[in-house]
């Protein structure tokens, strides 16, 4: 593994993302209506994180994989599944060459996971390789303009990110149909909002700084007299984004939902 995909491998083992992938499992189950899946449809999650949107996919009778390159996100999918009783596998996979033949699946889905692959165009192109020819590959996509997606820029002030270009950019519609290509007979698109809650931005700030690898990571990077600083920014930056008016956070934050229809 390159030392950009070690470095992403290391962040998202950091803390626990299957906390903050609780808040916003709306996301996965839009995302399969958006595409409109069967029972029946062989679909694949890519990046599937700790599985939400895989078990989307399952509660509506798909047979269901999902790949990540992060061991123990993926044993708290399979504990989700057990769990909920659900059949899912679970295989350790990168993005960039995934390990399934060409046209494996009906359905290829990834909710914010493929965007963090160093090069979008090898993404984007495995995903349209195991997608069988007139199947679907469906996305959940931070955008540039978003909370999530100005909250990576200002990390990006205190902690330089990777020489690759930034994640968020899958969320803009053009950013999409220029990475798939030929590989898209069609791209649809349209933009929703997710919802963080917390009892203030102060309270999800620390909560952040426990449970989202990349939040985690950027703080321990920095020296002790400079972590009340980056508190500070990204406690104002939540005042731009939250609608809640009694003192508690209700942040918006949005996203692009995208169909892909495969050549």
């Amino acid at each position: 593994m390159d030392p950009i995909k070690q470095r992403s491998q290391q962040t998202w083992a950091t803390g626990d993302f299957s906390k903050v992938g609780a808040e916003i499992i709306i996301v996965g189950e839009r995302l399969c209506d958006y595409v409109r899946t069967h029972a029946g449809d062989r679909v694949l999650d890519v990046a599937t994180g700790s599985g939400s949107t895989a078990l989307a996919a399952a509660r509506r009778g798909c047979v269901v994989t999902g790949v990540d390159f992060v061991p123990a996100l993926l044993d708290r999918g399979r504990e989700r599944a057990a769990a909920e009783r659900l059949a899912v596998e679970f295989v350790y996979g990168d993005a960039e060459e995934l390990p399934f033949p060409d046209a494996s699946f009906d359905v290829v889905l990834s909710t914010f996971g493929a965007i963090f692959a160093p090069d979008p165009f090898k993404a984007a192109s495995e995903m349209a390789r195991v997608c069988k020819p007139g199947g679907k590959i469906g996305m959940a996509n931070w955008t540039p303009e978003g909370l999530p997606g100005q909250m990576f820029k200002l990390n990006g002030k205190y902690l330089p990110p990777p020489p690759m270009e930034p994640p968020v950019l899958w969320g803009v519609e053009d950013k999409v149909r220029e990475r798939f290509g030929d590989l898209a007979a069609d791209v649809q698109s349209e933009k929703q909002v997710a919802w963080f809650h917390a009892l203030s931005a102060a309270h999800w700030v620390e909560y952040m700084k426990t449970y989202f690898g990349p939040t985690v990571r950027t703080f321990a990077a920095l020296q002790p007299d400079q972590q009340p600083k980056l508190t500070e920014d990204l406690i104002e930056l939540l005042g731009r984004y939250n609608q809640a008016a009694n003192g508690t956070l209700l942040g918006a934050s949005e996203y692009l939902q995208v169909m892909i229809r495969r050549a």
